[in-house]
């Protein structure tokens, strides 16, 4: 369980890091917006794996970090990145069910319990990114349309997820 653990730790860590490729790229094309949501996405990753890491570390167990591998840097449009993170979260979902089968295989019921919060996240990460794309696809390349959804995205900000209150 510490091994595959230690692999989810790496993932978050990559998906961090790859939503802060996307937060750069729309900053350098000036979707300052879409930037921002793609910035808060970047901390919620890495709070997924600084929960991960703290709950290794609570069981007397060891972090091991990995490298991280490369990243894209480039995306089409918004409507490409967001389907790009879509398809990213269906990856990670499977990631931490394939996570969640295991501690029932060994019958670890405390990691259950704490791959349940990251069960319920995934829904709502996918839950997003499916509206995001359902609303570029009304917008199309109508630049009103698209210079009102990057207001909107401008409006996120950072929440500290319920697992990890008091313990940044």
């Amino acid at each position: 369980m510490e091994a595959a653990l230690n692999a989810q730790i790496n993932a978050e860590l990559w998906s961090a890091y790859l939503y802060l490729s996307m937060s750069m790229h729309f900053e350098n094309a000036s979707y300052n917006g879409t930037a921002n949501w793609f910035r808060v996405q970047f901390k919620e990753e890495q709070a997924h794996a600084t929960i991960l890491m703290n709950y290794v570390n609570a069981h007397d167990g060891k972090v091991t970090l990995m490298p991280i591998a490369e990243v894209p840097t480039q995306w089409e449009s918004i409507a490409d990145a967001f389907k790009h993170t879509l398809e990213h979260e269906k990856k990670v979902t499977s990631l931490i069910n394939d996570l969640y089968t295991l501690a029932v295989e060994e019958n670890d019921y405390a990691s259950q319990s704490m791959l349940k919060w990251f069960i319920d996240e995934q829904v709502e990460e996918e839950e997003t990114a499916r509206n995001f794309i359902d609303d570029l696809k009304k917008i199309g390349d109508h630049g009103y349309g698209l210079y009102m959804f990057d207001k909107e995205l401008a409006a996120r900000v950072y929440v500290t997820p319920t697992p990890l209150a008091g313990k940044e």
